[in-house]
């Protein structure tokens, strides 16, 4: 084992001010296989003191990085996404263990995804305006400070680079905290940057609980933004102690995606691409379309297909390169799934597909994909966030009515619609109240602004909407 999979696997250091340097407390949090329930790693339990010595590290970093040209700056995100892609493979791997991604998944989206957000960044500083003149005020866009990011367990990487990168990008400095279910990975980050020599201090990881260290970022005096991605309960608390400090906050809190499948559309090309999109991940896909309104008259047909296609996925090892769907990432996460599958049937849901758990693994936090029939849309799981491969299917007569089921939840992060009129899926897209909208199969765009409406979040990340969240604007009259 090499220095830096010793470093990955078991920590009792934290990366600080450019160098791992030991935790405060004593504490530490083992990692789990989410496919074989054994500890792969462990890192330390963080304190508020640990938030501390990186807030203030970050702090005294900020008045040399802000001040780096912006070539400087992009030729640096260059350096770290040549550092993340030469560590795909690990990175990948880690993953899969983590979180219990399919490896082929894991090297494309979980891998090879914070490689392109990150060398994004690079480009899109170089063409955002910095300075405008206004009648006679020059207004300047200047990095918001030291940046708090808090980010979640299924998409780690991606998450944090979709934090880090233009953060780092705009001048600003981070203090990181990674999911304490999957920190194996940001620690692969902190050596992607020792490795290219990152100025000490302008990335900070700190590992932990959210009540710990979470809760520590949130407030602390010196962190001027918070970057938050997670659950609508936490992103609350997150809220609300940044607002007695007055800092920026972006949210990030989840969904309850609907895919309006309408009356022309092919079903045939459909309704496959919907259910895949629905067990992405094993389900565990903030922006993933769980409920599926289908035209009554082609209810049974939507069935049949969704369940041929998600039966055709193959669960098992995520290891395996074969394998579409694995486990959940925990114990916990099941219990919650299979909760929601319960309460699915005590409404009155019926269950055409899965339900429990498949017999065929001894190990693994695995549950079948689960298709629910004659779901109400007022019932709970077509209300709320399941975070597993639970896909509900709706029915409805009307144009106007799917627009109602589709809009009819506290969530607006994405959605989908297909129709064999591009002209009607357009109009029906523009009055869905979510922030992304896929149309007839339109694939994701990592350029593109991603956030929700309503409960699912505030501000945008990714693209060139997501690098404006970290600039302050200043007005120089003259």
């Amino acid at each position: 084992m090499t220095g830096a999979q010793s470093k990955t696997a078991h920590s009792r250091e934290l990366y600080i001010d450019g160098k791992w340097q030991p935790q405060s407390g004593n504490g530490s949090i083992d990692v789990l296989s989410a496919s074989t329930e054994e500890v792969i790693g462990s890192v330390p339990e963080g304190t508020a003191a640990d938030v501390d010595r990186a807030a203030r590290a970050a702090r005294a970093a900020f008045d040399g990085w802000s001040q780096t040209t912006v070539p400087e700056r992009a030729a640096w995100l260059l350096k770290l996404a040549g550092a993340l892609k030469e560590r795909g493979e690990q990175i990948a791997n880690i993953i899969s263990q983590e979180v219990g991604s399919p490896i082929s998944m894991s090297t494309s989206i979980q891998a090879g995804l914070p490689v392109l957000v990150t060398s994004t960044y690079a480009k899109l500083i170089t063409e955002l305006k910095l300075e405008q003149e206004i009648g006679n005020s020059l207004v300047v866009r200047e990095p918001y400070g030291v940046v708090g990011a808090i980010t979640p367990w299924n998409y780690p990487l991606h998450q944090i680079m979709a934090k880090v990168a233009p953060a780092l990008a705009s001048g600003c400095t981070v203090v990181l905290k990674p999911s304490e279910v999957a920190p194996l990975n940001a620690m692969l980050l902190a050596e992607a940057c020792q490795s290219i020599g990152l100025p000490p201090g302008v990335l900070n990881i700190v590992t932990g609980y959210g009540l710990a260290v979470g809760e520590a970022i949130a407030s602390h005096p010196l962190v001027d933004m918070v970057s938050f991605t997670g659950s609508v309960r936490a992103g609350k608390r997150v809220g609300a102690l940044a607002a007695e400090g007055i800092k920026k906050v972006t949210l990030e809190l989840g969904g309850k995606s609907a895919f309006v499948v309408l009356d022309d559309a092919p079903l045939e090309k459909a309704i496959p691409a919907g259910a895949r999109n629905a067990m992405q991940n094993s389900g565990q896909t903030c922006s993933a379309w769980t409920r599926m309104v289908v035209p009554r008259s082609r209810y049974q047909e939507a069935l049949d297909l969704a369940a041929q296609a998600i039966g055709a996925l193959k669960l098992g090892d995520p290891l395996d390169p074969a394998t579409r769907l694995g486990p959940l990432i925990s114990a916990t996460q099941r219990e919650r799934v299979e909760g929601y599958i319960a309460k699915g049937k005590q409404e009155g849901a019926r269950v055409v597909m899965g339900g429990g758990r498949p017999t065929a693994f001894g190990k693994g936090y695995y549950v079948e994909p689960t298709i629910f029939a004659d779901v109400q849309p007022k019932m709970t799981i077509a209300q709320e966030e399941i975070f597993g491969p639970v896909l509900s299917v709706l029915p409805y007569d009307t144009e106007e009515e799917a627009i109602g089921i589709a809009n009819d939840t506290s969530y607006g992060l994405a959605g989908g619609v297909w129709s064999g009129d591009p002209e009607r899926a357009m109009r029906v897209a523009r009055r869905m109240r979510t922030g992304q909208v896929d149309v007839n199969g339109g694939k994701f765009n990592p350029l593109a602004p991603f956030g929700g409406y309503k409960q699912s979040g505030i501000g945008r990340e990714l693209g060139m909407f997501g690098l404006e969240e970290y600039f302050q604007i200043k007005s120089i009259a003259r």
